[in-house]
């Protein structure tokens, strides 16, 4: 048995995947894809094929793939101190990135609690918006607002803030006191109850307003936090209308509920701005973060709150009872650190900045195909949403999702090089967010092959 034959047996045999219909592959009768190199905004199979990586890996491989210096920085971490936990300890690489990103962040965002991953920095923000009230003299406020279609994370309490009932039903029941208003998909507004006729600025005041009736609904007494996205992922990239956030910065102050601005996907550039809140123009209480904070050259994630929430904390013998093993590891962190040094030596945010509204207008030209519904997204963050019927905005039934998304535009535009994500968590779209150093030869190329699998894809409905 050669080596490519080893490795598929294990993969069958041991590796458990994640969100993957490992049933698929048998019935396919072949293999797992199996990446094995990553150069620039490319990456590579075991049978050395290239792929133009059109997804960031998972909106995560901010400055590309095979980087040594970002390599090189979490071997010399490794080599003088490999592991050191954060509990009443410290290191230099996380007291030296704590320092740089509280620097970045918007207004007194200055404490920097440093998790493993993206989920878990969404669990440290609802438990501290919890402890921070009972703290304060307001045990009821323990309930979360979050947006229809919204992912926060799998965990047990991400997982209850998100708003995919798809993906919760089989882990239930879980963690209680989360509630849902409408997001802003204008591209589907009045099917999800907003007014006909609206302008965009009107529709951002409704989608705003909706929050503050879920929280007078429980009680603003019982409130603590609303979740929002910048630009809101799951359902195919919404960005805010004009006014929105505004708005929202109103509604939480008026009710003495936190604003946490989930940045996940959004923060480190992918927007054009360090944090999505910098390009929207809104003072968050607390910004969740991960991702592209290390480019993807070592798992790590933060929850940064203002000093306002730090401050009940201060008091002797108070303690946040909150942590992680390997949150604010010492690879991690160093590697952060270079990370970071890397998109202000190389004028990462000002490419993102020039070239997004290329990458747009490109996108855009995918329009005239007859199953491109709407193409939106802000950034190098877009989605692309596909109907059966353009002038009706009929979407596609489940059975089409699953023969045209899945059976075919999917595991085409794989095929035909581009890596990228298919989702119908609420309409089918297909999300592209690519390396932030990508140029317009590459979005030319993204549209080529997308041009090429959806034109196909159109005849057979």
């Amino acid at each position: 048995m050669d080596d490519d034959a080893r490795l598929q047996q294990a993969a069958r045999d041991n590796l458990w995947m994640h969100f993957t219909r490992h049933g698929d592959f048998e019935k396919a009768g072949h293999g797992v894809p199996i990446m094995v190199r990553g150069e620039g905004v490319h990456l590579y199979d075991n049978h050395g094929k290239r792929y133009l990586d059109g997804l960031a890996g998972l909106f995560v491989s901010q400055l590309g793939h095979g980087r040594k210096d970002l390599a090189a920085a979490a071997a010399a971490q490794a080599e003088s101190l490999a592991f050191m936990p954060l509990w009443s300890y410290a290191h230099p690489p996380a007291i030296k990135l704590a320092e740089r990103i509280a620097g970045y962040a918007p207004g007194d965002l200055n404490r920097v609690f440093f998790t493993s991953g993206g989920g878990e920095a969404v669990e440290t923000a609802w438990k501290l918006a919890k402890n921070y009230f009972k703290l304060v003299g307001k045990p009821m406020k323990h309930k979360v607002i979050s947006r229809a279609i919204a992912y926060h994370g799998t965990t047990q309490g991400a997982l209850s803030i998100t708003g995919l009932p798809g993906l919760k039903q089989q882990f239930e029941p879980l963690v209680p006191s989360t509630f849902r208003a409408p997001n802003t998909n204008i591209y589907r507004a009045t099917e999800h109850g907003a007014p006909h006729g609206q302008t965009p600025e009107e529709f951002g005041r409704w989608a705003a307003d909706q929050i503050e009736v879920a929280i007078e609904n429980e009680g603003p007494d019982t409130v603590a936090a609303v979740f929002l996205e910048p630009v809101q992922n799951a359902g195919g990239c919404f960005p805010p209308p004009p006014g929105y956030f505004e708005r929202v910065r109103e509604i939480c102050d008026r009710h003495d509920v936190l604003l946490v601005s989930d940045e996940v996907i959004c923060a480190f550039g992918r927007l054009g701005t360090m944090f999505g809140a910098d390009r929207f123009g809104y003072q968050p209480d607390i910004i969740t973060c991960a991702k592209g904070i290390t480019s993807g050259y070592a798992p790590l994630g933060a929850m940064i709150a203002s000093d306002r929430l730090m401050e009940p904390f201060l008091a002797p013998g108070e303690m946040f009872a909150h942590g992680y093993t390997f949150g604010g590891h010492p690879v991690s962190t160093a590697v952060g650190l270079a990370n970071l040094d890397a998109f202000e030596a190389e004028g990462v945010l000002a490419n993102v900045q020039t070239n997004a509204p290329v990458f747009r207008s490109t996108l855009e030209r995918l329009k005239d195909i007859p199953i491109v519904g709407d193409v939106r997204g802000e950034g190098y963050f877009y989605g692309i949403e596909l109907v059966k019927d353009r002038d009706t905005r009929e979407s596609f039934t489940a059975e089409e999702c699953e023969r045209i998304l899945y059976g075919f535009v999917s595991k085409q535009l794989f095929a035909e090089g581009l890596y990228c994500r298919a989702d119908d968590r609420g309409d089918p779209v297909i999300q592209l967010s690519p390396p932030l150093i990508c140029g317009p030869e590459h979005f030319e190329e993204m549209e080529q092959i997308l041009r090429s699998v959806l034109e196909k894809a159109a005849t057979q409905l």
